[in-house]
């Protein structure tokens, strides 16, 4: 780890390489135990703040310098409220390692606070007839066409995410006492330490798509790639994502705020409009707690509203 840096009454004076050794010092000691993904985000939201740091004449870690960080993301970056929330997160947590250390006396980050993460999910959900657009366009003949309906139906209808598709392998399809099962590896998580109950309709779906393949064994990746060059290895997450844009754009519901994890998002709707209780909705959806729940609780009445009403509200 290298020296703490000095300081006088008024915040803290580093050089580039100082700031670039105490940014891998961070990583060492403070995020090893974390995630790949994890450690992945926090050296993206800290690589741009060190480019934004050497632009800055001087830079001297006080309140005033993280709000100008936070203003140059919102108004020169533009970014999302989530990103900057995610970027102030990870600067909060290195200047919380500077005080540690002794470099700071307190942490200055600390009274700048990330924007609100919108509290609905009004944009990011399809609506009935949505739906029935996307089941129209989605083949149900060809291998290619099984593996796309079968994505598709875990993500609509089991609130799978991206990540938890393309981590699963074949082995991880289970059927308990209680049902039809997929264990499933999450965001930030290391292990497959959940389970995501399947409704017959979405287990259908899965099997008739492994029916095509040769072959199969327990370790064998739930969902490979089909390409010429890329054949029989695990798809990814940027195949994943450009083939359901495909399916969104090819039935005319892509608009703005309607993406790939709209699905995800829209699974919770159905289930709530079905009457499933919330308790379950939550359980099914693997939230942390139940104020994530009642956002798709408040909001479940957009699943039956016109998508030309939603995209006027969102406008």
């Amino acid at each position: 780890m290298p020296d703490a840096p000095s300081t006088d009454d008024v915040g803290l004076s580093l050089s580039l390489r100082e700031l670039r050794d105490h940014l891998q010092a961070f990583q060492d000691d403070y995020l090893a135990d974390k995630s790949d993904e994890t450690v992945g985000t926090y050296r993206r939201s800290l690589n741009s703040f060190e480019k934004w740091f050497v632009q800055q004449e001087p830079f001297r870690f006080t309140e005033d310098d993280i709000r100008d960080y936070k203003r140059y993301l919102m108004e020169e970056r533009e970014l999302s409220q989530v990103s900057v929330s995610t970027y102030l997160t990870a600067l909060r947590r290195f200047c919380q390692y500077l005080t540690d250390i002794g470099g700071l006396e307190e942490n200055p980050a600390k009274a700048v606070k990330g924007n609100r993460r919108p509290d609905s999910h009004s944009r990011s959900v399809l609506t009935e007839q949505d739906i029935e657009k996307l089941e129209e366009v989605l083949g149900n003949t060809a291998q290619l066409d099984k593996r796309d309906r079968a994505i598709v139906y875990l993500m609509l209808y089991a609130g799978l995410s991206e990540i938890e598709i393309v981590r699963a392998d074949v082995e991880d399809l289970e059927h308990t006492l209680m049902g039809p099962v997929l264990r499933v590896q999450g965001k930030g998580r290391k292990v497959k330490d959940q389970e995501a109950p399947l409704d017959e309709p979405v287990l259908e779906a899965v099997e008739a798509y492994l029916d095509t393949r040769d072959d199969v064994h327990p370790e064998d990746p739930l969902f490979v790639s089909h390409g010429h060059r890329s054949d029989g290895k695990r798809l990814k997450t940027r195949s994943v994502r450009s083939r359901i844009n495909g399916y969104l754009k090819q039935a005319g519901i892509k608009r703005k705020g309607v993406t790939p994890h709209s699905l995800t998002h829209t699974a919770a709707l159905i289930w709530l409009n079905d009457g499933m209780p919330i308790e379950e909705v939550k359980q099914r959806m693997r939230h942390g707690t139940l104020d994530t729940t009642m956002i798709y609780y408040k909001k479940q009445g957009l699943l039956k509203r016109d998508p030309e009403e939603i995209e006027k509200l969102m406008s």
